[in-house]
């Protein structure tokens, strides 16, 4: 194996070791079913374009591009299967139970109330609350414009607000 090669390899590895979780976790948050597939085949992407980057610092920007990108492209798919299971007559709201053993109440709460928004606003939001990313870093991984960030994360703020206050109501009985 050459030097470059070897070289490569190594840096993958050591960014895989240290983002792999939290990958893991965005795509999660942004609704995937299958985010380790995912995480997996942005790794993949990552390796097979390694020589195209700019530089190693790009490569984390790159890798969180593609996992918000393919969760994307997951989340279209499975609208289309259900769309297609419902004429089917089959029933499209069969979903994938995940363990929250270890979230607490409101935490899931939240986690549900995501659901709800549109998927840009669900991405602007995780991506600024839960990995803290700077707006121009938002706007690299899903490929907008920092002014667009902006809004979807007003308006994605604006909406969960609105499914929280809901979801807290009284319903009548």
């Amino acid at each position: 194996m050459s030097d470059p090669e070897h070289e490569r390899e190594r840096a993958i590895a050591a960014l895989f070791a240290e983002h792999h979780t939290p990958l893991v976790r965005l795509s999660a948050l942004l609704g995937a079913d299958d985010p380790e597939d995912i995480v997996a085949e942005a790794f993949y992407q990552l390796f097979r374009r390694w020589r195209r980057l700019r530089d190693e610092t790009s490569a984390v920007a790159y890798v969180r591009s593609v996992v918000c990108n393919l969760t994307r492209m997951r989340l279209r798919h499975l609208q289309v299967a259900r769309r297609h299971l419902a004429r089917e007559g089959a029933d499209p709201t069969t979903e994938i139970v995940r363990d929250r053993g270890g979230l607490h109440e409101e935490q899931q709460a939240v986690l549900e109330a995501l659901k709800q928004l549109p998927s840009r606003q669900r991405e602007a939001l995780v991506l600024r609350y839960w990995l803290d990313l700077k707006e121009s870093e938002i706007a690299a991984a899903m490929g907008i414009s920092a002014g667009a960030v902006k809004s979807h994360t007003s308006r994605g703020m604006a909406a969960l607000t609105e499914v929280l206050k809901e979801e807290a109501s009284p319903r009548p009985g």
